[in-house]
């Protein structure tokens, strides 16, 4: 099927290329963050990281990931639990906590079999 001069396997083969560009896009961004987040490493070994992945940055992010990738995974978990328990600081309360109070309430009478159950089944 051709539209003008553009035919259809033409635009799939463009659609690809997009896709790869924008994977591609993405690890650069993810591996950047990741390099200027990182307390182990000096800031001259920062800049040698930054000029390799702006002269090579194909080569570049390939290396970051082959030499780095196992580190990333575990720098990503600590800081996704360092976000979490700064929330909960923050909001002060869990699911557990909650579930406990609501338990609290209907032992005292306050809440009725009903409503408690209703309660619950929010947190779940």
């Amino acid at each position: 099927m051709h539209l003008g001069n553009v035919s259809f396997g033409n635009f799939l083969l463009d659609i690809l290329f997009i896709f790869f560009f924008v994977v591609w896009f993405w690890m650069i961004i993810t591996v950047m963050m990741d390099l200027f987040r990182r307390h182990d490493m000096s800031g001259v070994a920062k800049v040698i990281w930054v000029i390799f992945l702006v002269i090579l940055p194909y080569i570049g992010v390939f290396a970051y990931l082959v030499t780095q990738g196992g580190s990333m995974a575990e720098r990503s978990a600590e800081r996704a639990e360092e976000a979490r328990d700064q929330l909960r600081s923050v909001v002060g309360y869990s699911v557990a906590d909650e579930i406990e109070k609501l338990d609290r309430l209907k032992a005292s009478g306050s809440l009725s079999e009903a409503e408690y159950k209703a309660l619950r089944a929010k947190h779940f």
